[in-house]
């Protein structure tokens, strides 16, 4: 597997969805001496309040023992929640770009798989996608 490597600006590109949430993110070869995560212009912290949501994205990078990286993410659409899990499906598979090894552990705790589960549309006739106007017998 070749790697798939910015050669021009030193980055492993990656891009992760969920829903209608895209994620694009970069792994820059900068070395830093802690994970440093920057969405939207923001540290990950700020952009996402929640600690839930803070160790959501992290799960890739403790589960590889990655512990000095900087990652770059531009994320839009969707909801908060589907930001983070398109952005922790970004991570994983960008991980695996800059180092294929780490592709059983990934795969293992279902990182690697795109949840395609997306809203069902409104059918016509029905309130909303399957509920169905009460029925009345008389």
């Amino acid at each position: 597997m070749t790697e798939q490597v910015d050669k021009k600006n030193n980055y492993v590109p990656a891009v992760g969805k969920r829903k209608s949430a895209i994620a694009r993110v970069r792994i820059l070869d900068e070395k830093s001496n802690t994970i440093k995560i920057i969405i939207n212009n923001k540290d990950y912290k700020e952009y996402l309040p929640y600690f839930q949501w803070q160790e959501i994205i992290l799960q890739p990078l403790k589960i590889t023992g990655q512990d000095k990286i900087f990652i770059s993410i531009k994320t839009h659409g969707g909801g908060v929640r589907g930001q983070v899990d398109s952005i922790k499906h970004g991570i994983a598979k960008a991980l695996i770009k800059k180092d294929p090894e780490l592709r059983p552990a990934l795969k293992k705790e279902g990182f690697l798989t795109r949840d395609s589960r997306i809203k069902e549309r409104k059918k016509p006739g029905l309130k909303k996608a399957r509920r169905a106007p009460q029925w009345s017998k008389r």
